[in-house]
C-alpha cells in the first residue's frame, strides 16, 4: 500500500514540574487547566508511546503499525527501519530543566531494555529576556573535576551557558551535558529515545515533596569529556536563499525554510517531517482540509511524492529528514 497524503497525528502531552501554560498560549495546543504542561510529543514511535493518525483513510492508525506494515511507502530509500527513528516535540520550559546527559547508540544498546542513543537539536521559538541554555562543560573540565564538583554540590560551576534568543538553534550530540533554562519554548528533534541520565536538579523537589532521582554514575559514563563548550549553530546557506541548514548529522538533517510562495516539499524518495513555527501553510492532499498552523506538524511519507506547500502570507517551517552521504559531506555537523 502507498500512502499518498500528508499525515497529521494527535499530540501526546507530558506534564512535569518544569512545565507551564505556553504550549496552549503560544502554540495553541489543546491542553487542560493545569500549570505544568511541559511537552507535546508530535511524532513518536517508542514502545507504548505512539502517535496516532488524526485524519484521512489511516485515521486511528499507530505510527508503529505504519512502520511495520507500510515501511517502504513511509521511508522510501531509507527502508527498512525497525521503528520510526526520530521523535519531534515542543517543550515549555517555564522553569529550568534538570542538568542531564544522554547516552550514544552503543551505550544505550546495553541498557535493560535496550534503547537508541539520543542526539538532539533545539530551535528556540520563544525566549524570555535573560533566558539561558546550558550546553557542554566549561573548557578544561575533565571527569575528575566534574565528579568532584557534583560531589560537592557545585555542578553548575562546571556548565557552559549563554543567553539565547528566538531563532537560535543548539545541537546536542549524545554525551553532551545540557539543560534548558527557564523561560524558553523550544522545538526539539531527537532520536526516538527516552533515556536520560539526570546529573543535577537545582536542589528542588518533585511533586511528592522529595528530590527527584539522580543518575550520577551512569551519567558520568555517558559524558563525552572531549567535547567542551557548545555554541549556537551558525546557519549554513543552501541552493535556495529561503532555506538555511541548521544541522546535518548522521541522525537527521534540520532545515529552516521561509515559505513566501507555493513551493514543492518532498518528492525525493524519503519522508519529510514538517513543523510550522510561524504563519500557516496548506499542504496539497491534506485530508484535514485545514492549513497547517503555528505549533502543528505533518509527516510527508516518501510515497506521497512532491507535495505543494501553499502559504497564507509568509510562513516559517522546519523541514527534517534522514541524511544522504553528500548532505553529511556538505553539512556543518558530520558527527
Amino acid at each position: 500500500m502507498s500512502i499518498f497524503y500528508p499525515l497529521r497525528f494527535e499530540p501526546l502531552f507530558r506534564r512535569y514540574i518544569w512545565g507551564g501554560r505556553r504550549l496552549g498560549t503560544i502554540l495553541n495546543k489543546p491542553i487542560g487547566p493545569d500549570e505544568d504542561y511541559a511537552e507535546s510529543w508530535e511524532i513518536v514511535d517508542h514502545g507504548q508511546d505512539q502517535s496516532v493518525v488524526a485524519c484521512g483513510e489511516l485515521r486511528g492508525t499507530r505510527l508503529g503499525d505504519l512502520v511495520a506494515n507500510h515501511g517502504s511507502a513511509l521511508f522510501g530509500r531509507h527502508d527498512p527501519q525497525r521503528s520510526f527513528p526520530l521523535l519531534f516535540k515542543f517543550l515549555d520550559a517555564a522553569r529550568a530543566l534538570s542538568v542531564q546527559v544522554h547516552p550514544d547508540d552503543a551505550q544505550a544498546a546495553r541498557l535493560d531494555p535496550p534503547d537508541l542513543g539520543k542526539t538532539e537539536a533545539w530551535v528556540v521559538i520563544h525566549a524570555d529576556p535573560g533566558s539561558l541554555i546550558y550546553a557542554g562543560l566549561r573548557a578544561g573540565v575533565d571527569r575528575k573535576a566534574f565528579q568532584a564538583a557534583v560531589d560537592a554540590g557545585r555542578t553548575e560551576s562546571c556548565l557552559h551557558h549563554f543567553p539565547v534568543q528566538t531563532g537560535d538553534c543548539i545541537f546536542i550530540p549524545a554525551g553532551t551535558v545540557h539543560a534548558l533554562g527557564a523561560g524558553l519554548v523550544i522545538a526539539e528533534i531527537q532520536q526516538a529515545s527516552d533515556t536520560t541520565f539526570r546529573l543535577f536538579d537545582w536542589n528542588r523537589v518533585g511533586p511528592d515533596g522529595r528530590p527527584r532521582p539522580l543518575h550520577i554514575q551512569a551519567g558520568l559514563d555517558a559524558i563525552d569529556f572531549s567535547r567542551g563548550p557548545v555554541q549556537p549553530q551558525i546557519p549554513q546557506t543552501t541552493k535556495s536563499r529561503l532555506v538555511e541548514r541548521l544541522v546535518a548529522c548522521s541522525k537527521f538533517v534540520l532545515d529552516r525554510r521561509q515559505v513566501r510562495e507555493q513551493v514543492v516539499m518532498g518528492g525525493d524518495e524519503r519522508f519529510h517531517l514538517l513543523a510550522v513555527l510561524a504563519g500557516r501553510v496548506e499542504l496539497s492532499g491534506d485530508p484535514s482540509g485545514e492549513p497547517l498552523a503555528c505549533g502543528q506538524t505533518a509527516l510527508l511519507p516518501a510515497s506521497a511524492g512532491a507535495t505543494l506547500a501553499i502559504p497564507q502570507g509568509i510562513a516559517t517551517l522546519l523541514d527534517i529528514y534522514l541524511p544522504l552521504a553528500d548532505e553529511l559531506e556538505n553539512g556543518n555537523n558530520p558527527g
